[in-house]
């Protein structure tokens, strides 16, 4: 197996099918949300769909959430005349059903302990154009955040670089680079790999890794939707020594024990795991006892 093989191979094993029963269930707790939503917000007539990494086409299976954007119109004040009561609003609506954690801009759902992998996030469009929005942001100075989801889209799910992004999430994951947050690591990657597009899985790992470990001190993201008005350096400073040690150990492991020593085995296919399940019970079955 070569090692581009190998790398599209661990991608295979990172991808959440329509089918399967992480993303059923997800998509699932996703429609019991923007159903309370829609039932509580009616008079508010609020823009509920898929944001993050799903709607990015980012997502993997080792860390995944399903954020879900509710966006009211810049001239309804239904839900809150300010950014701070639309945002608790939705918080109070979403107690009725769930324990909710705050979080910057987001709230995450939680059920009898279970993490359900869904973060509400609430604001209002800026104007008619519905495309720029406000966020309320529950920590920090400024108060409130610019952003445009669709931008975001475009910009990390239209890169061109998907499959290293998501091998850079998994190598973050693995690694316990927790600072290193999802999004400032997808702008990282798409900067990095602007002019290398066209180059294999395994020349842009090689390339951002690289960066990392030697130029990771001159490394800038911005945000695509607000590049002055959402300074992403804190995170990116906060995780520069350790992105500058961790590519440098994982540079000299893919030197000695290849890419295998990164990310370890291909895990086995449902397929596989139950053929291994059947054997281990045919295996187990009691033998007959001998008759006289």
């Amino acid at each position: 197996m070569t090692d581009l093989e190998y790398l599209e191979a661990i991608l295979a094993s990172q991808t959440l099918e329509e089918d399967s029963e992480e993303l059923k269930t997800l998509q699932a707790h996703h429609d019991d949300v923007v159903a309370l939503l829609r039932a509580n917000m009616k008079e508010a007539k609020p823009s509920i769909r898929y944001s993050g990494s799903y709607s990015k086409g980012t997502m993997i299976k080792n860390s995944y959430d399903l954020d879900i954007a509710c966006y009211v119109p810049h001239d309804n004040e239904a839900a809150g005349e300010t950014l701070a009561e639309i945002h608790a609003t939705v918080k109070e609506i979403l107690d009725k059903n769930y324990t909710v954690h705050v979080k910057t801009t987001a709230l995450r759902l939680e059920v009898d302990g279970v993490d359900y992998h869904i973060d509400v996030v609430p604001g209002r469009f800026i104007d008619e154009d519905e495309g720029d929005v406000y966020l309320h942001r529950t920590d920090g100075a400024k108060k409130r955040l610019k952003t445009n989801l669709d931008v975001h889209v475009e910009h990390i799910g239209g890169s061109g670089v998907r499959p290293a992004i998501r091998l850079m999430k998994l190598w973050r994951d693995l690694n316990g680079l927790a600072e290193l947050k999802t999004f400032v690591l997808e702008l990282a990657v798409v900067e990095l790999l602007k002019e290398m597009k066209d180059e294999t899985l395994t020349d842009q790992l090689k390339h951002v890794l690289t960066q990392f470990r030697d130029a990771v001190d001159d490394l800038v993201v911005e945000d695509p939707a607000n590049p002055t008005g959402n300074d992403l350096s804190p995170i990116l400073d906060a995780a520069r020594p350790r992105m500058k040690t961790i590519a440098t150990a994982t540079l000299e492991t893919v030197d000695d024990q290849g890419w295998q020593g990164v990310f370890g085995d291909i895990p086995a296919s449902e397929e596989e795991r139950e053929s291994v399940r059947d054997e281990a019970i045919k295996s187990a079955a009691p033998n007959k006892p001998w008759r006289a």
